[in-house]
């Protein structure tokens, strides 16, 4: 591995976001592929926080720290990106569901979710179930993500699965659910296809729901 990529994957552990910046583009600049970058520098160095953050050897602050850098790294490499596709695991879709307004933990999915190489449409908080289905349909994506913190919104990701199915899309989307409340039981009942207890754990589903 290239001494260069190595340093782009520990500044990013440490949260250094504008040596992350600076160091792609001297990766560039010695004239690596963009893609080799993202993989061997960026993501790489998201592997390790993950790691770190399952075994609780860091927490969500460092986390989101970690998160920072590679966004400034990857906007270094965004205009030397062949195409979409290099980008590509797929297309997730994520929001917290209609009446709920937590958002730290979707945020910290969104961020692992980016750093294996998904592309996140991020809806927010109190998604209505048409507001999943219909930008799914627009955006083609491959996975819906619903997060719920609250006990009483939880059925409101069960109503997701439904509008899917009512949409005709539900061969076609992978639909994960998460959150404190929600179990593997929940998600069983309700047809979801995967449930995740952290968020490490959710990227590493959705790499294998889209079979990447």
């Amino acid at each position: 591995m290239s001494e260069v990529l190595a340093k782009i994957s520990e500044m990013l552990q440490k949260g250094k976001r504008k040596d992350v910046a600076k160091l792609c583009q001297q990766a560039i600049d010695e004239g690596l592929e963009a893609n080799e970058i993202l993989t061997g520098g960026l993501l790489a160095g998201m592997d390790v926080v993950g790691a770190k953050f399952k075994a609780n050897e860091i927490f969500v602050p460092q986390v989101l720290v970690s998160a920072r850098a590679m966004k400034a790294g990857s906007e270094v490499l965004k205009p030397y990106l062949a195409g979409e596709e290099s980008t590509g695991k797929g297309k997730i879709v994520m929001g917290t569901v209609q009446g709920d307004l937590h958002d730290i933990g979707k945020n910290l999915v969104i961020m692992m979710f980016e750093g294996k190489g998904f592309e996140v449409i991020d809806l927010g908080v109190d998604v209505a179930p048409e507001k999943f289905i219909q930008t799914a349909i627009d955006e083609n994506a491959d996975i819906i993500g619903l997060s719920a913190l609250l006990t009483t919104t939880m059925p409101v990701m069960g109503e997701v699965v439904k509008a899917a199915e009512e949409a005709g899309i539900r061969d076609k989307v992978k639909i994960m659910v998460g959150g404190a409340p929600v179990t593997k039981e929940f998600a069983d009942s309700i047809g979801a296809d995967a449930y995740t207890e952290d968020a490490p754990t959710a990227a590493e589903k959705a790499l294998e729901l889209v079979g990447a």
